[in-house]
């Protein structure tokens, strides 16, 4: 049965031809406390009667069932038949299916790079230390990180400076590279496919500024960092295998901040600093496996989200 043969689904459209026509009510307090936010919802137009036919409507899709699902590594991705368990990566090693239990032994060799980049153990070919890392990057893979590292990061951490370039135009990257000793700078490279175009195109130009201004080939092991998982091209590129850290087919795009991608938060942060990042999501996810729905922040937003786009026309969305 599709959503919108459901009892549930029908009384939500009365119910919004109700609100259309009415005059507005008083907002109905709504807020949710989760993982040490607070969510207010007060401003959504959700009625007592709609947060309770939303749940019901929830209940007849068996959401419940869905979200273990989706916690046991299920194919929940029905577009491109995969999982969705960005969750494992930031769960303790009881709690991670099978099919995530080898993305643990990954990123501690993340972070350990991270930590050595940190407090100079990581020397670049000529046994320099690493003062800047230029992340190259788009989508999934560059906004996610650049958020959290500017969220998070205060001055007093010491690291290398850290510098995201995404867009092709050449200005984005000659910008990043204006002032950088390339004896001190390491570039990471971040594609799945190692074929984006975009990302593509300023990865070869960073190759060729370094090449220019060192004039080695053997020094781009020392000076960039892959994230794919296309193992050949990354070494046609002339970065070695154990420069290489994978993407998992498992982690989408928007949620790839919490794996190999999130170097650049782990640079910023440290072990300590991306453990408690990780710590922060999983408490979350806590909340979402087992706070009824009526209390359920994600739930809710999601409720919430279906009201307005599927039944009040509500086109745009903003989280302040």
């Amino acid at each position: 049965m599709t959503p919108e043969r459901t009892g549930s689904w029908k009384k939500l459209t009365a119910l919004a031809s109700e609100q259309v026509r009415s005059e507005p009510e008083a907002a109905t307090p709504l807020t949710v406390e989760a993982a040490g936010l607070q969510g207010d919802l007060t401003k959504q137009r959700l009625s007592a009667e709609v947060i309770s036919t939303l749940i019901a409507l929830a209940e007849e899709r068996e959401l419940a069932q869905a979200i273990d699902d989706q916690f046991a590594g299920a194919i929940v991705n029905g577009t491109e038949g995969r999982p969705a368990l960005h969750s494992a990566l930031r769960a303790p090693a009881a709690e991670v299916p099978a099919v995530a239990k080898d993305a643990a032994a990954v990123m501690d060799k993340v972070l350990a790079l991270a930590e050595s980049l940190r407090n100079g153990r990581w020397r670049g070919a000529t046994g320099r230390t690493i003062t800047d890392v230029v992340h190259i990057g788009i989508g999934g893979s560059h906004l996610g990180p650049e958020l959290v590292v500017d969220a998070l990061r205060t001055r007093a951490e010491q690291s290398p400076a850290i510098h995201f370039v995404a867009n092709i135009d050449g200005e984005a990257l000659d910008t990043a590279l204006a002032v950088r000793d390339p004896e001190r700078t390491l570039f990471v490279i971040v594609s799945k496919s190692f074929s984006t175009l975009e990302t593509r195109v300023n990865a070869a130009t960073a190759r060729s500024w370094f090449l220019e201004r060192t004039g080695s080939l053997e020094a781009i092991g020392r000076h960039f960092i892959a994230i794919s998982t296309n193992l050949e091209a990354a070494d046609e590129f002339g970065i070695p295998a154990e420069n290489v850290f994978p993407m998992w087919d498992w982690v989408g795009g928007r949620y790839s901040v919490w794996s190999p991608v999130g170097l650049p938060l782990a640079i910023a942060l440290g072990r300590k600093g991306f453990d408690a990042f990780l710590a922060g999501g999983h408490a979350l996810d806590r909340h979402f496996r087992s706070a009824p729905f009526a209390e359920n922040l994600p739930v809710l937003m999601a409720l919430a989200g279906i009201w307005n786009y599927n039944f009040l026309g509500v086109t745009n969305q903003a989280i302040l």
